[in-house]
């Protein structure tokens, strides 16, 4: 029989926007019941988790994160749920605390609890085996290899090459009436983190691997989705190019036999059959380099901007600092030599300015670990696998432990002065400030 003309025969609903329809729903609900969960889960010690907020299914708190002022995040939800409390930070449940007990507690005392972890989109743009990452005998071995290549026995040698790089970087301002300073402050700490990895004969490749890292750092803070031409999506494709950058460098050393200086030549100094014990592929050795690399280069950068920031708006400060700059300098045109180490070691003012700075501007919010079982702390629960996040910013502006927290004033950091707690900073070289995430041992 022939259906009717004007008889409509509908076609069937396209498949693809049912399937992705009903993957965000689920993917929605079980968001929806993880944040349920949280705010009810229990220990089998009737332990509960800290107060706080999850936020939204998936995205949580990240969206205020970024878009509100750093110190008014994290300092609104320290007086309304205290030094301990919940959030969802990019894509994963964490505890954040905010006094210098529970950070010790957490990066030092206590640290074999909480293994040292980034959210997953982190780890895989550094590389999974960089040492940030790992706990036990690997991580204490390359912990090892890598603080002796910044050992002050090691950085006394560099010191000219780095004063040649200040003096190049100097020349190309002479004809600028306004410079963007972060943008100029990144350039010095790259060169000067290429001379701490690879040494004083950098590779042809170094500039080609300068675009790369520039690329994969505009996406390390953005929002982890894979979609064609998000930033993310780029710096994915820009680490893995890097990694073979890498690679190809490694190969050309150990062909040649010279294994060279910097970090780089400790990796591949290495006895081979230690090598092997230690199972250190060339893999791991590219993922280490470019943590380092991240650890030398934007906080140092950030650190420095800063610090001329301060100086700017501090006019005695400014000129203290240069009088005893010049005073430096007058002494090595007298003796007609070149600046050396020992001179650093006469910078009584310049070393609190640093350190002053370094609590002031607090370019680590926070540092990330992971706890590998379920922990108990101030009478809460932090389960198995959630994130903890000491809160350096708040501490660090905080004026139970720093009176007067938002004053520039580096006299507190002088021998004997009682203005500031013990446990509250810890000032490290800027070259290595994020491979140790200002963790507070001291």
């Amino acid at each position: 029989m022939i259906p009717p003309s004007n008889l409509v025969v509908s076609s069937p609903l396209p498949l693809v926007p049912i399937i992705v329809l009903f993957l965000l729903f689920l993917i929605f609900v079980y968001n929806l019941m993880i944040i349920r969960r949280s705010h009810h889960y229990t220990s089998p010690d009737k332990l509960r988790l800290p107060p706080g907020s999850m936020g939204w299914p998936y995205i949580g708190e990240t969206l205020k994160l970024f878009t509100e002022n750093p110190n008014s995040f994290f300092s609104n939800r320290e007086k309304r749920y205290g030094k301990i409390f919940k959030t969802h930070i990019l894509g994963c449940p964490c505890v954040m605390v905010s006094s210098p007990k529970l950070a010790k507690l957490v990066l030092v005392t206590q640290s074999h609890l909480f293994k040292p972890t980034y959210p997953p989109s982190k780890e895989k743009m550094i590389g999974p085996e960089a040492i940030f990452f790992h706990q036990g005998p690997y991580h204490s071995y390359l912990k090892k290899i890598i603080q002796s290549s910044f050992l002050p026995s090691r950085i006394k040698g560099s010191v000219s090459q780095i004063d040649d790089i200040v003096i190049g970087l100097l020349s190309t301002w002479e004809h600028d009436s306004t410079i963007n300073t972060l943008h100029e402050m990144k350039k010095y700490a790259f060169e000067v983190s290429m001379l701490s990895v690879f040494g004083n004969k950098v590779e042809d490749e170094v500039e080609g691997i300068k675009a790369l890292y520039q690329c994969l750092e505009k996406g390390y803070n953005s929002i982890p989705l894979t979609l064609p031409g998000t930033p993310f999506n780029k710096a994915m494709k820009a680490r893995k190019r890097l990694n073979e950058k890498l690679r190809k460098m490694i190969e050309k050393r150990k062909k040649s036999g010279e294994n060279g200086e910097g970090l780089l030549g400790a990796l591949l100094s290495i006895e081979e059959e230690e090598r092997r014990k230690m199972k250190l592929s060339e893999s791991q050795i590219a993922d280490n380099i470019i943590g380092v690399i991240f650890a030398a280069h934007d906080t140092t950068a950030s650190v420095l901007t800063w610090l001329l920031k301060y100086l700017h708006d501090n006019p005695h400060l400014l000129h203290a600092v240069m009088r005893e700059q010049e005073e430096i300098r007058c002494n090595r045109l007298e003796a007609n030599r070149r600046i050396t180490w020992e001179d650093t070691r006469h910078m009584p003012l310049t070393t609190r300015v640093i350190q002053e700075t370094l609590r002031a501007s607090s370019i680590l919010s926070f540092t990330y670990r992971e706890a590998v079982e379920d922990v108990e702390m101030e009478g809460y629960l932090i389960p198995k696998g959630w994130k903890i996040l000491p809160l350096f910013r708040t501490i660090h502006y905080s004026s139970e432990f720093f009176p007067q927290p938002h004053k520039f004033d580096p006299s507190r950091f002088e021998m004997g002065s009682n203005r500031r707690r013990r446990n509250t900073v810890r000032t490290v070289p800027c070259t290595s400030r994020r491979l140790t995430h200002q963790d507070l041992s001291r």
